[in-house]
């Protein structure tokens, strides 16, 4: 696979979060000065491709995929009307997990759910149903996630402590935060759809 190809794969799975050149160097290998030579490439051949919405974004060090604005409103009409586009289970599980454990990172979500998780935070976000939290005071300071109001809305909740408890294996503790999945996560979540489903 080309340094190229490389990196851009790693740009699309960082989502919304981003990769620093660092990280992007020591994921591939390549050093400093070829990583940014290879971004700088990336920009120029999705700035020159009209049959493209893709651009590449850079903040300090930080680089991510973003659509670029001629898309942007394509991409907010899609987000807007929730009810036309139903949530999958994918969405679901995040949405779950950040739910019952809110504040928490997309770094933690992926622990729990054991696979990459960005691209489904950020559809949520853009849904209203998730919403930025703060960034954890830890070294790269990650950003922190949580339900928004519109989440309680739209699951028909008063307030958190409506949703059903948690299966025990899912509590937070020493002794099982290990055991925590996305499945326990949705397990307790789909208990507060099936209610909804029937008070509607």
């Amino acid at each position: 696979m080309s340094p190229l190809a490389q990196i851009e794969s790693l740009l699309f799975v960082s989502g919304d979060e981003g990769i620093s050149v660092a990280d992007l160097s020591a994921a591939t290998g390549l050093m400093r000065p070829a990583v940014l030579a290879t971004l700088e490439r990336l920009a120029q051949k999705y700035a020159a491709d009209e049959a493209s919405a893709l651009e590449l974004m850079v903040n300090d060090t930080t680089y991510r995929l973003v659509t670029k604005e001629a898309a942007s409103d394509l991409v907010k009409r899609y987000f807007e009307n929730p009810l036309s586009t139903s949530l999958s289970p994918a969405s679901l599980e995040v949405l779950a997990i950040i739910a019952y454990r809110q504040p928490i990172t997309r770094i933690e979500i992926d622990e729990i759910r054991g696979v990459q998780s960005a691209s489904t935070v950020q559809k949520l976000v853009l849904r209203r149903l998730v919403e930025d939290a703060g960034r954890l005071d830890e070294p790269g300071r990650p950003k922190l996630y949580q339900t928004s109001d519109y989440f309680l809305d739209y699951f028909g909740l008063e307030q958190l402590a409506e949703l059903p408890p948690l299966p025990a294996a899912a509590q937070p503790s020493e002794t099982t935060a290990d055991e925590a999945t996305g499945d326990l996560f949705l397990q307790a979540f789909n208990q507060q759809l099936n209610q909804s489903g029937d008070e509607a």
